[in-house]
């Protein structure tokens, strides 16, 4: 066989080779994407609205699994042990549009926790955790519709403030009820949050901030007054030295002109 041939053949051996490995690179990744995490359930559906769906129910999980599919639709993590979601926990799933955070024992949701599922998520549940108030920057840019249900919230202004930024489902106006209010007595505790038109726990804040903003008056009014004062002070005593020297040139004028006309006569 001439060298060539045989040089040809043996590159040829070796492109065959390496493209076999790329082509199989491809595929354990492509599987590594798209399979589903471990002790969890995957299931496929066709139609418009199909996709995978990953069910991950009563699993005891104390944390959000980090092998999910990123072609995951819909998500199940319901009747788990997850106590808070961290920044950015969902932002490889592109085409979620359901999650179910149910059950658990959420207490914080953590500012950018659903960051990047604002264009895709159309429901997110919620509904029985441990929540106790709401950060806006955790839903960020989010419209999903979403049920805040049967948790243990502390009414006060940021929870009043930030519940209108969000899409609430129907039953949530008489889900969110107050366990406890800021302030105590606002008659919120027991109360549809929601429903309670009358209901204004921003007043005591704009009253401490009234308050606040008087009381620094009042300081810069009395730093000016003092100044004031001083001021007048000090220039009343230099105009009263100043008085007292003009006073004193005429007399001391007329000693030195006294003493000119004893010297003349002299």
């Amino acid at each position: 066989m001439p060298l060539s041939s045989y040089w040809l053949l043996r590159h040829s051996v070796v492109m065959c080779l390496l493209l076999h490995s790329l082509v199989l690179m491809t595929l354990c990744f492509h599987h590594a994407a798209t399979s589903c995490s471990k002790r969890c359930y995957c299931s496929e559906s066709e139609g418009p609205s199909g996709g995978k769906t990953m069910r991950c129910s009563n699993l005891r999980l104390t944390e959000i699994p980090r092998d999910i599919p990123n072609d995951t639709r819909r998500l199940y993590l319901d009747y788990n042990l997850l106590t808070s979601i961290p920044a950015n926990a969902f932002q490889e799933l592109p085409l979620l549009a359901e999650l179910d955070l149910s059950h658990n024992e959420l207490a914080l949701l953590e500012s950018g926790a659903f960051r990047g599922l604002g264009a895709s998520l159309q429901f997110l549940d919620l509904s029985s955790n441990q929540l106790t108030t709401l950060d806006p920057e955790a839903f960020e840019g989010l419209k999903a519709r979403s049920n805040l249900t049967g948790n243990p919230w502390h009414c006060d202004c940021p929870l009043q403030t930030a519940l209108p930024r969000l899409d609430l489902e129907p039953v949530s106006l008489t889900g969110i009820v107050c366990q406890t209010s800021e302030p105590e007595d606002s008659g919120a505790q027991g109360v549809p949050f929601l429903l309670a038109k009358d209901l204004d726990l921003c007043v005591v804040l704009k009253k401490t901030t009234d308050v606040a903003m008087l009381v620094t008056m009042f300081g810069w009014f009395t730093m000016v007054i003092s100044y004031l004062v001083y001021y007048v002070r000090h220039n009343q005593e230099d105009a009263r030295r100043h008085l007292e020297y003009l006073k004193s040139l005429p007399s001391r004028q007329g000693k030195s002109e006294e003493s000119s006309t004893i010297s003349t006569v002299v």
